[in-house]
């Protein structure tokens, strides 16, 4: 689906939405947080989330951001998404 639709890639943010990888707004009052977007090309997100999944098991500065994040107070979910969206940047270019 991601290469059907050549003219909606503009930009790497283009990109990552039309995987879901991108981020979306959302807030509550004085809290304002991003959620992962569960729209998009579900097999380009699938693809995205195996690579980060991999890139955890083998790629030692990928596994160092992670738990600088998850000992930060970060949400483990935020943190692959972020990485996701990471991966997405390089895949478009």
């Amino acid at each position: 689906m991601v290469g059907d639709y050549p003219e909606c890639l503009g930009s790497e943010a283009s990109f990552a939405a039309l995987c879901g990888a991108g981020p979306v707004e959302r807030s509550s009052g004085r809290r304002q947080y991003r959620r992962p977007n569960r729209g998009g090309d579900r097999q380009a997100d699938a693809a995205l989330h195996r690579i980060v999944q991999t890139r955890l098991c083998f790629d030692r500065r990928t596994q160092d951001h992670y738990e600088r994040r998850v000992k930060e107070g970060a949400i483990r979910r935020e943190t692959v998404r972020c990485l996701e969206r990471y991966v997405a940047r390089r895949v478009f270019t």
